[in-house]
């Protein structure tokens, strides 16, 4: 698989991911959130399994571990997600969700031992300001809300950091897949501790669940799997960071949000830091000099 394409298959995965905003903000106006996270994971594995039968017999113990690491982190993400939300303004949660962005490059030039480039930097100081601006942040206290949001960025950089490196040792497609069983069965276990597990009651209960579990868990994830292993980690976090872009999109066309001059100008803002960081501009003449 091509670059380019690995690329655009990644940007299919943002795409989705940023629908599924809507479906959260209407399965979580009746179920217990964290029993959310916990079932489109459990179900988004039951879906992907038939497809997956002939390479079960593939699974090792390396698969296994590998899968419980990411599967671990995208829990992670997910319950410091829904209380990050409860416990800070949605524009701050927003925001510092979305700044994985500036994790994963930084994370991984410590990883390798090498500061990123010219590109990157450029591209994650316009993509930082893009999303500050989008999200419409006016003022961030440091609250339990900001400290798990931040979390939650930070594990999803970690997820993106992991899933590079294990995708060059294992079957990406079975790693999409246990990560997904993995995730559930964490996020259902902390379900169990801190509220009253149900499954669907409703016809929007289970739109909610299962348009999560379908597009955003079970494509979404498995792609972002199969895709890394032809891309590099920072070009995954930048075309992740369109997620808010396609989240506010959605927004104004299916939940009826504005989107105002604010909006628009940083989602611009995304645009242009995506495309800094993808390389195609370089470095002025007098650096490239010295």
């Amino acid at each position: 698989m091509s670059q380019n394409k690995a690329d655009f298959l990644l940007f299919t995965a943002a795409f989705v991911w940023g629908s599924s905003y809507g479906f959260m903000k209407l399965g979580a106006e009746t179920m217990p959130p964290v029993s959310i996270a916990a079932l489109r994971c459990l179900f988004a594995f039951l879906i992907l399994l038939p497809f997956f039968m002939k390479r079960l017999r593939k699974t090792d113990g390396k698969i296994l571990k590998y899968s419980a690491i990411t599967g671990f982190l995208i829990a992670g993400v997910f319950i410091g997600v829904i209380y990050g939300v409860i416990g800070t303004s949605a524009s701050t949660a927003g925001f510092l969700i979305s700044t994985s962005v500036i994790m994963v490059p930084i994370l991984h030039g410590l990883w390798i031992q090498r500061m990123p480039s010219f590109p990157i930097m450029l591209g994650t100081a316009i993509v930082t300001a893009g999303l500050f601006i989008l999200n419409g942040v006016t003022s961030i206290s440091l609250d339990k809300g900001f400290v798990l949001c931040l979390l939650a960025a930070f594990l999803y950089a970690l997820d993106i950091l992991f899933t590079n490196t294990f995708v060059s040792k294992v079957d990406s497609l079975l790693l999409g897949l246990w990560q997904m069983g993995f995730a559930g069965i964490i996020a259902g276990a902390v379900s169990l501790l801190l509220e009253t597990p149900r499954l669907p009651h409703t016809l929007p209960e289970w739109t909610a669940i299962l348009g999560l579990a379908v597009f955003s868990s079970a494509y979404g994830f498995t792609i972002q799997a199969v895709a890394q292993e032809y891309t590099t980690p920072e070009r995954a976090g930048f075309i992740f960071s369109l997620e808010p872009v396609f989240a506010a999109i959605f927004a104004y066309f299916f939940l009826g949000e504005n989107m105002g001059i604010g909006e628009l100008a940083g989602a611009a803002l995304i645009l242009l830091g995506v495309w800094a960081a993808g390389g195609t501009l370089k470095l002025p003449a007098w650096m490239r000099s010295r």
